[in-house]
């Protein structure tokens, strides 16, 4: 922190019986100075002191602590490491990606201090209400790094400020970036025995630093210009009326097991802040090597610190926490009935308008997709909506009474603990599995590439190649597949909850079949943005989709809906049909089923000069045989409207929302093997 003409350099160690401070200039190899923290420098557990006229824009700090090496109780100090201060606002020596480092360098990743003059000018957090939200899950290198991107600093926070329009065009008003802290894309990199390629972390799930943000995705980082760079990113996506979630990773470090290398936490206090068996080796529920033990008092604080941090300095809007199951576990790895962080955060008055949504389950094989601990607060990614659509879209039996719980905002895992249908962030795909188009061109996955004998990545996918395996020239099995891509993104837009779209599959980007694309920095995983030509349909279809979603409040609830005429519209808020209107069917092979939203429910009793939503009824036909279906007569002076037919071809496959074409027949609806029909009923 810098206080006048001096900065203070304070860190924490409950078990160091010294510490010393460490001065370099930037980028050079050798310290110029080391100054020891006297005793009377020590408060409690706190190291700390002030330095005076440091020419501190162009310094770089690090620390040296003392104390045990006991590993079977818990300790590993080693005083010829030198440490990076857990909380450095920015860090150097990873500053253009994919540089080798010196690998003998001393002291690696480099804490700087921050100069902290940028101009937000009027910008705040815009907390948006979640029910409007429509996220778009992407990745700051894989969204710039294609040539057919066409901007100027491909894989930067710079280049996605170049695609903004972009997003405006497709219409998401919430974008979810993968983590951009400090990591090290040459932890665990290797070449490819398959194709000889270089292959890195390029996810970046895997801390170095929790407060700074990654330099190499900065066009600047070289400079030392990250922290701009980012918030101007955030900045100008505010300014657009778009939000910024930043996906954060609390369940583990990059420090790794007991063969890992010493970086920060390992050094500085190895006992609080990891997870350790009784015989002082590393719990790993997040199956990294290593857990973050997160509910310490002072490991919580750090992480309370952190969001508060990134919320206040950066203006973030929201966070989605990779593996949160494992922030609810004690120090010997035991689920907890009332996690103390998981309170704290949903408490803390900082963030007390902030996002927070779960990723409710972990590698050690804890699952809390809906009963995730929440206070209210948190949301959650429901892997249930996932998998049920997902068996829905290949036309597996026994799945519909899921898929109608998914459709209503999942009230089986929501209802009971009163969390409302805005704890459900509903999603088919992610960065981590198939995209949309490889869901539905591949039967198995095909990790060859990643060096790992095709053993990583999920084996259950829930996947259906439509007849053949992968790319092809059939031009059936390609229509198909792109009728199957709108049924997908029909079902996610037209469900109750929060929609999250994976980055690129609005124009039916492909992985060439890998699941588990995390160490692909090349075409495998880089958005190609030729297939905005090649696959037109498809982003004309999610554009529509998402307008027609962001149009009807009727479809962005934040309670579950009742299923009764409670106000005596002469309709129910929400009904299910069948192939006969008012007789919903439910057989263990059923795969037709029709529901039906009413408008009028949208406008309050205390306000009931506000304008009504129309009739919305939706029709899928998950078979492989056309099938009629019968139409709920509409108050007098309506008509049904066509909005969408996945069965049909471009353009007749979707319309302008508020320009939908009226039916001939206004008694039945034939809805085509494989096809979702969508229609608007109004006067």
């Amino acid at each position: 922190m810098v206080i006048g003409n001096a900065v203070n350099f304070s860190i924490y160690s409950r078990y160091a019986t010294s510490c010393t401070l460490v001065l370099f200039h930037n980028r050079e190899e050798k310290p110029f100075i080391e100054i020891p923290f006297f005793k009377e420098f020590r408060l409690g557990n706190v190291f700390s002191m002030m330095v005076f006229d440091l020419d501190y824009e162009n310094i770089e700090y690090g620390y040296r602590m003392d104390g045990p090496f006991i590993p079977e109780e818990g300790h590993r100090f080693d005083k010829t490491k030198i440490l990076l201060d857990p909380y450095a606002k920015l860090i150097a020596g990873r500053d253009v990606w994919g540089k080798q480092p010196n690998w003998d360098s001393l002291y690696q990743y480099r804490a700087r201090v921050v100069f902290d003059d940028f101009d937000w000018e009027d910008d705040l957090p815009l907390e948006t209400p979640v029910n409007d939200l429509i996220v778009y899950e992407m990745h700051v290198r894989n969204f710039t790094c294609g040539q057919a991107a066409n901007v100027k600093h491909p894989g930067t926070f710079a280049g996605i400020v170049e695609k903004i329009p972009y997003l405006l065009e497709l219409g998401v008003n919430c974008v979810e970036l993968m983590p951009v802290h400090e990591f090290d894309e040459f932890e665990n990199s290797r070449i490819s025995p398959v194709d000889g390629r270089q292959l890195y972390n390029l996810w970046g799930y895997s801390n170095v630093g929790f407060f700074a943000p990654k330099a190499a995705y900065a066009s600047t980082g070289r400079f030392g210009m990250q922290v701009d760079e980012l918030k101007n990113l955030v900045k100008r996506l505010h300014a657009n009326g778009i939000e910024v979630i930043l996906d954060v990773v609390f369940n583990h470090t990059a420090e790794g097991n007991e063969r890992g290398p010493y970086i920060s936490y390992r050094g500085i206090d190895n006992k609080t802040y990891y997870m350790l068996t009784p015989d002082g080796y590393y719990f790993n529920f997040s199956g990294c090597g290593n857990t973050l033990n997160c509910n310490n008092p002072n490991v919580r604080d750090m992480i309370v610190e952190n969001l508060r941090y990134w919320v206040t300095d950066y203006h973030i809007d929201g966070f989605r926490f990779d593996l949160a199951a494992i922030l609810g576990r004690d120090q010997n790895g035991n689920p907890m009935s009332n996690p103390p962080l998981l309170e704290s955060l949903a408490h803390d008055p900082v963030l007390g308008k902030t996002k927070l949504i779960a990723e409710a389950w972990d590698a050690g094989g804890l699952y809390q997709v809906g009963s995730f601990p929440s206070w209210g607060r948190w949301a959650e990614w429901n892997g249930k909506f996932r998998d049920s659509m997902r068996r829905f879209l290949k036309s597996d039996e026994q799945v519909l009474a899921d898929v109608k719980e998914r459709i209503i905002g999942s009230p089986d895992l929501y209802a009971s603990q009163k969390r409302g249908i805005k704890a459900s962030v509903n999603f088919i795909t992610a960065h981590d599995g198939f995209t949309l188009m490889d869901l539905v061109s591949y039967n198995s996955k095909h990790n060859e590439a990643n060096g790992e004998n095709n053993r990583d990545g999920e084996n259950e996918n829930n996947s259906w190649n439509c007849g053949w395996e992968g790319d092809c020239d059939d031009a059936s099995i390609n229509r198909l597949r792109h009728q199957q891509v709108k049924n997908a993104v029909t079902l996610l837009m037209v469900s109750q909850g929060i929609p999250m779209v994976l980055s690129g599959d609005e124009m039916g980007n492909s992985q060439q079949g890998n699941n588990n694309a995390y160490c692909q920095d090349n075409e495998i995983a880089w958005l190609d943005w030729n297939n905005l030509d090649k696959n037109a349909d498809i982003f004309r279809y999610f554009k529509q989709m998402i307008k027609f979603r962001r149009m009807y409040k009727v479809l962005r609830y934040e309670d579950h809906l009742s299923h009764s005429d409670y106000r005596n519209f002469g309709y129910p808020d929400f009904s299910w049909h069948g192939v006969k209107a008012w007789k919903p069917e439910c057989g263990y092979n059923n795969l037709t089923a029709a529901f039906m939203l009413n408008g009028q429910y949208v406008v309050s009793e205390a306000s009931p000069e506000e304008t009504p939503d129309d009739f919305i009824y939706v029709a899928m036909n998950m078979h492989w045989e056309m099938h009629g279906f019968e139409l709920p007569m509409l108050p007098q002076g309506k008509t049904w409207h066509v909005f969408a037919n996945t069965g049909m071809a471009a353009p007749e496959d979707i319309f302008e929302p508020g320009e939908e074409p009226v039916i001939d027949n206004q008694h039945e609806v034939l809805v085509g093997p494989r096809s979702i029909i969508v229609l608007v009923g109004k006067g």
